[in-house]
């Protein structure tokens, strides 16, 4: 805590200008600010751009009527869809994809995911270990990883911002930072509103209160000589920059946004589906505009994909949601030029089960999942792997999903053979020592 040696007058809000100017203790998401800018500057982290929005589809989807379907199988096994042709010549998807069907060279579908568990929860995915490793072991959530190893691109924006909403199933949630120790946890936005998400960083009251923050500032400069001002601790004062700084706020309300843009990316709806999350459109959006502010990782938790009933009616009412929110996303990325430093991945935590059951659903198929990329600079236009006529199994270059988040991580510019250290100082690997970045994506 560092206090500045001025008079002890007392202003109209009950502070005096000596206790005002402890800032050392002010805190955004329980890492003290001073902490933050002085860590960057002593750490020697990375400063790079590169950055990643990572889309958790809760309840996964049936990947058979989504990117895989299966037109030759049996009517048990190939539902009610059609496949439609894409702008890549012998890439089909499910006829109520059209518009990614037209961005499907900026994409890789990998259709061949494997090692997944049958557990509804968003641990594997975000952590790269089943919910019970996770927890045992305190696995934290990649962002944190990146939070930790990178740090801020700027110190007014946080590493790390998750979208999740408070899910009712619980697994569905995000974890935190884990073995990092809690000054590595992700800023949470509540996803139940734009407006608290909004309100969440920092309050109206705050904002007013910064106006306040600058004029005492301002006050005491020229209470202070020339030689007293040079030194005080710039970090310190770069303290006040975060403290005075709107950016994120700014980020969160997509209300600025050309309303071009916005309506190319649809709305959804902020309503819970199921016991998972909303499909709202707006978090993607968000998501964009955040990565733009600076922040490294941005997770978003994105409708509910748990159809043991109804599956057909269910995705007849939500794909086209999800079509016109996930194509915007991508293109967005691209005609905004960052298509070599936006890393984007859709993706859930297990694959639908080949035969449709007496309910018209599919149940949770753990063997075979499927995977969307695109962006961070890596190859698209493609598919990797494939699965047998009905669906059920990998037929040819299954894809370990620990082998996806070690390229989120290649993306980012960290090696996954890297560790990191818990707070405990112990050094402890990433992801298991077989994860590898996926030849076909970045070579």
């Amino acid at each position: 805590m560092l206090t500045f040696a001025g008079r002890s007058n007392r202003f109209c809000d009950g502070l005096s200008r000596r206790s005002f100017l402890q800032v050392g203790g002010l805190a955004i998401g329980g890492l003290t600010l001073a902490d933050i800018l002085r860590a960057e500057e002593t750490t020697g982290r990375r400063t790079t751009q590169k950055s990643v929005i990572m889309v958790y589809c809760s309840g996964g989807y049936a990947h058979q009527d989504t990117f895989d379907l299966k037109l030759t199988a049996p009517k048990e096994i190939r539902g009610e869809f059609e496949p439609i042709g894409t702008n890549v010549a012998g890439i089909e998807i499910c006829e109520k994809l059209p518009m990614m069907a037209k961005i499907m060279d900026k994409c890789s579908v990998i259709r061949s995911v494997v090692g997944q568990r049958d557990e509804h929860t968003s641990f594997q995915n975000l952590t790269g270990y089943p919910m019970n490793v996770s927890q045992r072991e305190g696995r934290p959530n990649f962002g944190c990883v990146v939070s930790k190893v990178q740090g801020p691109t700027h110190p007014d924006i946080p590493p790390y911002i998750d979208l999740f909403p408070t899910m009712k199933h619980r697994p569905y949630n995000s974890a935190n930072a884990g073995y990092l120790g809690p000054e590595f946890n992700q800023i949470k936005a509540d996803g139940e509103d734009l407006a608290s998400m909004k309100l969440r960083y920092v309050t109206p009251v705050r904002f007013g209160d910064r106006q306040s923050l600058l004029n005492q500032i301002d006050h005491f400069r020229r209470d202070l000589a020339d030689n007293q001002l040079k030194a005080v601790d710039e970090i310190y004062g770069r303290a006040f920059d975060v403290l005075t700084s709107s950016q994120l706020v700014d980020a969160m309300d997509v209300e600025r946004e050309d309303p071009k843009v916005r309506a190319r990316y649809g709305k959804g709806s902020s309503k819970h589906l199921g016991d998972g999350a909303p499909l709202w459109n707006d978090q993607l959006l968000v998501a964009r505009r955040l990565i733009e502010t600076g922040v490294r990782c941005v997770t978003v938790a994105y409708g509910f994909w748990d159809t043991h009933g109804n599956n057909f009616a269910h995705m007849k009412k939500h794909l086209p949601t999800f079509d016109q929110g996930i194509s915007a996303l991508i293109e967005d990325i691209h005609e905004r030029g960052l298509q070599d430093d936006v890393t984007v991945i859709v993706w859930d935590e297990f694959g639908r089960t080949p035969k449709i059951n007496k309910n018209a659903g599919r149940d949770h198929w753990a063997p075979v999942n499927c995977a969307l990329l695109a962006g961070g600079g890596m190859r698209a236009g493609q598919v990797i792997g494939s699965t047998d006529k009905t669906g059920g199994y990998a037929a040819d270059r299954p894809v370990d999903y620990r082998d996806i988040l070690a390229t989120v991580y290649h993306n980012l510019g960290i090696h996954t053979d890297e560790f990191v250290r818990d707070t405990n100082e112990r050094p402890v690997r990433i992801l298991p020592e077989r994860a590898r970045p996926i030849r076909e994506l970045v070579g």
